[in-house]
């Protein structure tokens, strides 16, 4: 299917805010703090705090405000190598090479962490689940490096390869190609993405990832710990290395750097489409310009409309996540209704899947459709729902609908969901519901002006909600027009949907304020 799927990346100086849109809707919306720690992927050298026999785990401190937790089924059977290897790097200047390192034997999966581990320890951890809510992080021990085809994994020597890869010439290809070149205990998951590459372009990646493991480990003989070691590349690029691929139609971009980044990034991975990374030079907000704000007021709310009166409702709960499919006002003729329901299901599908991954919620979903007595109907909205959440690159799973309509989908959840408040407290009567008269409102923008008019002689735009603008500008003999009498001066009114409705701007021909 030819969507057309864009990248918008808006660059702020607290945040980078990347939205995905396919024709024109928003799918994922991303925001990062630009500085932002215990990312998914970052790899720490830690100390545990304590071990807890009858969790099986240890509380381990990597430097959060909370413990973090490490089970002993998330080491990795190879954790006695790594706790050498850990402690011959914290004690040599020279480089020490994994390659050449004897493993031990794997530990027992049914084994005790107290047999491995205790308090005080030094561990190597990264982060697989980031702080979420009263949580400290998840750790696992098994570590790996991601890249843009392969994923390194250090103190194995297993290679694997991606299972969406069908061909078995060509999975037979890359695993003996890996084989050939990979040095001993690393092992290699090989990504979809590997696919027809070329042996120059695998080879250099591996040796690129390599060296990101062993110069890592360089000078730590005085490390302070806890001491972030290797961090995941910044979620824009992570985000881009996981989800860039040459089916982008556009990647719009409002920051000189990042552009630059991208660019780098696109002439490695697909040469020929260097032309589809775009500087956005324009005058208004990014995401205004390519309607991105306007969706996400619309979608991030409790109720959102779907077509022809539809809409779904989304609760949040500790436990769960609930949403309730309601079919509006649509026609109720009895021998309608089964086709009615399934058509509004069908549509709603399409929608929850979206809304999943727009907020990335997590954990268990459960919807709630509108009851359908046929169960190929039934069958036709489960079908619809596993095919529009196939597009969903976190993992799931999706149960057939109950005999009650219900269906639950599970998501796993590794970060923090997006949560967007779109109802604002009003900030002109802040909450009370009371506000200045608008004929006062305008009184006091005009006596703003007339005091810029007598200091300031150049151009000048007014900004302001559009319903305000509407009221300046109504009329033959318009607000104004009288202002353009009386001042000798043309001021330009321009609605602006992100104000409130009495906020305003007097901006200069350059778009920035015009502070008196």
């Amino acid at each position: 299917e030819n969507l057309n799927k864009d990248l918008i990346i808006d660059t702020g100086n607290k945040e980078i805010s990347i939205a995905l849109t396919e024709d024109g809707r928003l799918t994922e919306l991303n925001k990062e703090k630009t500085n932002k720690s215990f990312s998914v992927g970052d790899i720490y050298i830690a100390r545990i705090k304590k071990v807890i026999n009858g969790l099986n785990a240890a509380f381990v401190d990597v430097g959060y405000k909370r413990d973090a937790f490490l089970h002993y089924l998330d080491l990795g059977k190879q954790i006695i190598t790594q706790q050498k290897f850990l402690q011959q790097a914290l004690q040599s200047n020279a480089q020490v090479q994994l390659s050449k390192f004897k493993l031990q034997n794997d530990i027992d999966k049914k084994g005790k962490i107290s047999s491995v581990l205790k308090g005080g320890d030094v561990v190597l951890v990264q982060i697989a689940k980031e702080p979420i809510s009263t949580k400290g992080p998840r750790l696992s021990g098994e570590i790996s490096i991601p890249g843009r085809n392969l994923v390194l994994i250090p103190f194995s020597n297993k290679v694997s390869v991606s299972q969406k890869i069908k061909s078995k010439e060509e999975k037979l290809r890359l695993k003996n190609l890996i084989l050939s070149i990979k040095p001993d205990n690393y092992g290699v998951i090989v990504r979809t993405v590997a696919k027809n590459r070329r042996v120059a372009t695998l080879d250099d990646e591996l040796r690129t990832l390599v060296s990101k493991w062993e110069t890592a480990f360089e000078n730590q003989i005085n490390a302070t710990i806890p001491k972030l070691l290797i961090s995941e590349l910044s979620r824009t690029s992570a985000i881009l290395r996981d989800i860039l691929s040459s089916s982008f139609s556009n990647v719009h971009v409002n920051d000189k750097e990042t552009y630059l980044q991208i660019c780098d990034y696109v002439e490695k991975i697909a040469p020929d489409k260097q032309k589809i990374v775009k500087l956005y030079k324009g005058k208004e907000p990014i995401f205004e310009h390519f309607g991105i704000i306007k969706q996400i007021k619309s979608s991030f709310g409790k109720t959102v409309t779907i077509k022809s009166g539809a809409y779904i409702i989304i609760e949040h709960t500790e436990a769960l996540h609930v949403v309730d499919v309601n079919s509006g006002n649509r026609s109720k003729k009895a021998d309608n209704q089964e086709n009615n329901a399934l058509e509004v299901n069908l549509l709603s599908a399409v929608e929850v899947a979206r809304q999943l991954r727009l907020r990335d919620m997590g954990g268990i979903i459960v919807i709630d459709f509108i009851d359908m007595h046929s169960f190929e109907n039934r069958k036709k909205v489960y079908a619809k729902m596993k095919e529009e959440m196939a597009k969903d690159r976190t993992k799931h799973t999706i149960l057939p609908l109950s005999k009650f309509g219900l269906m639950q989908v599970t998501r796993q959840r590794v970060r923090p969901e997006t949560n967007i408040e779109t109802t604002e407290i009003c900030p002109s009567c802040s909450g009370t519901g009371e506000i200045t008269a608008s004929v006062l409102f305008v009184d006091q923008i005009e006596n703003h002006l007339s005091n810029l008019v007598k200091k300031y002689k150049g151009k000048i735009t007014l900004n302001v909600h559009p319903y305000i603008a509407g009221y300046l500008k109504c009329g033959l003999y318009s607000i104004k027009k009288k202002w353009f009498v009386k001042y000798k001066k043309n001021i330009k009114i321009h609605p602006e949907i992100s104000y409130h409705f009495m906020e305003y701007a007097f901006l200069n021909s350059e778009g920035d304020e015009i502070k008196d």
